[in-house]
């Protein structure tokens, strides 16, 4: 940590702004902070909405309803777009005086808060922490390799932790099989970073991509809901096929790569492996926490199958319609899960004493994301001022027209997506800030060319992942760095790139390979979530 943090040498740092790899690190030290790339993102946009009023941009869409959506004229089945400049009286007015409206009306803002109020408990009371360290700790030397992977990607609901604790734990415990410990970083660090879109179950990720993403698909469709179940299937198809990818990459080729390691577990080693056994009071309450999972997941199947009485399906609806209520409810599920499984953990573990221990955890956690709540502000204007100029939908109609007249069939449009975040993850480190910038535009235009808003954010989230550890401008690169560098001084930033590029490329293979064949097959995103889309 220290020297991640610490002055770097000249004559390292040199060598790393040289070739290929020390030409991204500059270009990307060249970028603001996502906040204010936002920033410059509006004043180019209010520009742009003058230009585009003076000079009489629109866009028209033939319309079966009654009432157009905001923004749009409806004139004989047919509602128009006309660009309305930002700087007019009547968006100025909207600027200002509904400036606190537009932030506490931004979706994703409230979902990630209450989702982090749960986290939040079940991270500070020690539940994510001691689930890593027993899920690593005793894995058998054979197959280490593989539950490295497997716990890697599913330990994303951890957040920090799996950066801070569980990578640096795998090279450890490589170590005390007799393994060359980096090869225990790199295949965690690639299944953590690398494997980013991947996991067995919905989370954090899912609701904040998805709330960018309903935002966006409401330019065509104004009462599109998200469901934060949308991308299951795809998600959990990347677990299944990185696991072995990581296992083949990391056994076959990086390991050989590495060497044999000769060196021996010292004392600092002994003794973390020491701190990462579980003590009793935490493996009761990981059993608590295990039985209290099962207590949210009862109560979610009865509110859904009692007789009479089911609040989370609409008995009126027909088909996939029907559970609607239920995945807007995983919102308030995952909470649910995460303060109660952390409370269980807490009260056995001796984290937490009373409720004022939850509430200052939840505190903790809201102060975590301070940074993010500041990123907002200037992301929900930029969206809220997108939809106000009518840049976006005017954009997302031409645009659509101009590729359906190329006739350019959908697994490549998906595909462009995925590289084009691929491309950005290079220099921009942050999902969500790309994706609120990139949905406006790109979830409506492939709305209107029959693609599904689960299928472009499956697409874009593939391709914001595998990247991760190919740039030394992710966040988390300096710490992973500093943990490699315990076990091999003269490891750099190249070193670190060589080691996870074999990684990446495969990575982006199967990505590539993935999106062509869930749109080839029209294969179920996740429930109720289809690769194409009709309008209503």
């Amino acid at each position: 940590m220290s020297e991640a943090g610490g002055a770097v040498p000249d004559d390292t740092l040199s060598r790393r702004q040289r070739g290929f790899l020390g030409f991204i690190e500059r270009v990307g030290n060249l970028l603001p902070e996502p906040t204010m790339i936002f920033v410059y993102l509006i004043i180019a946009l209010m520009v742009l909405s003058t230009i585009g009023a003076a000079l009489g941009w629109s866009a028209t869409l033939p319309f079966s309803g009654d009432t157009p959506p905001s923004g749009a004229t409806l004139d004989d089945g047919v509602i128009t777009y006309t660009a309305t400049s930002l700087f007019s009286a009547e968006n100025i007015s909207l600027l200002l005086a509904e400036m606190p409206r537009t932030m506490a009306g931004f979706a994703p803002l409230g979902l990630i808060l209450v989702i982090m109020l749960g986290a939040a408990v079940a991270e500070r009371s020690g539940l994510f922490s001691a689930l890593i360290r027993a899920s690593l700790r005793n894995a058998p030397r054979s197959i280490l390799t593989p539950i490295v992977a497997l716990v890697g990607m599913v330990s994303h609901h951890a957040s920090d932790a799996a950066y801070v604790v569980y990578i640096p734990l795998a090279a450890i415990i490589y170590a005390a099989a007799g393994r060359h410990p980096l090869t225990g970083l790199a295949a965690a660090f690639a299944a953590v970073s690398g494997g980013y879109a991947g996991n067995i179950t919905p989370g954090q990720i899912d609701v904040l991509l998805f709330g960018f993403t309903q935002e966006a698909a409401r330019i065509v469709e104004p009462g599109w809901l998200m469901n934060p179940a949308g991308n299951w299937w795809f998600i959990l198809t990347i677990v299944i096929l990185y696991t072995p990818a990581i296992w083949f990459i990391t056994d076959k080729v990086i390991e050989p790569r590495l060497g044999a390691w000769n060196g021996e577990v010292d004392e600092e080693t002994r003794a973390e492996l020491a701190r990462s056994a579980l003590e009793s009071r935490e493996r009761k309450g990981l059993w608590r926490a295990g039985l209290a999972l099962l207590a949210i997941v009862a109560l979610y199947v009865a509110l859904s199958t009692i007789p009479g009485y089911t609040p989370l399906i609409n008995q009126e609806a027909e088909g996939t319609a029907r559970l609607q209520p239920l995945y807007a409810a995983l919102i308030a599920g995952f909470f649910l899960l995460f303060v109660s499984a952390g409370i269980a953990y807490g009260s056995a573990a001796g984290t937490v004493k009373s409720y004022k221990d939850v509430t200052d955890m939840m505190q903790e956690g809201i102060r975590t994301i301070a940074p993010y709540i500041v990123f907002v502000f200037f992301a929900a204007h930029f969206v809220a001022m997108f939809n106000w100029s009518r840049i976006g939908p005017i954009i997302a109609i031409n645009g659509a027209e101009a590729l359906a007249a190329l006739a350019l069939p959908a697994p490549i449009l998906l595909v462009s997506v995925q590289l084009l975040g691929s491309f950005l993850d290079l220099f921009i480190g942050s999902a969500s800030a790309k994706w609120s910038a990139l949905a406006p535009v790109v979830v409506p235009m492939f709305m209107l060319l029959g693609i599904s808003p689960e299928m472009t954010t499956a697409a874009y989230r593939m391709g914001d992942s595998y990247t991760n550890i190919m740039t030394p401008l992710m966040s988390y690169f300096p710490l992973i760095l500093a943990f490699a560098r315990r076990w091999d001084k003269s490891f750099g930033v190249g070193s670190l790139l060589a080691l996870m590029l074999p990684y990446a490329l495969t990575f982006m293979g199967i990505g590539v390979c993935m999106v062509i064949g869930w749109v080839a097959f029209d294969l179920p995103l996740g429930p109720g979530a289809a690769v194409f889309y009709q309008q209503p």
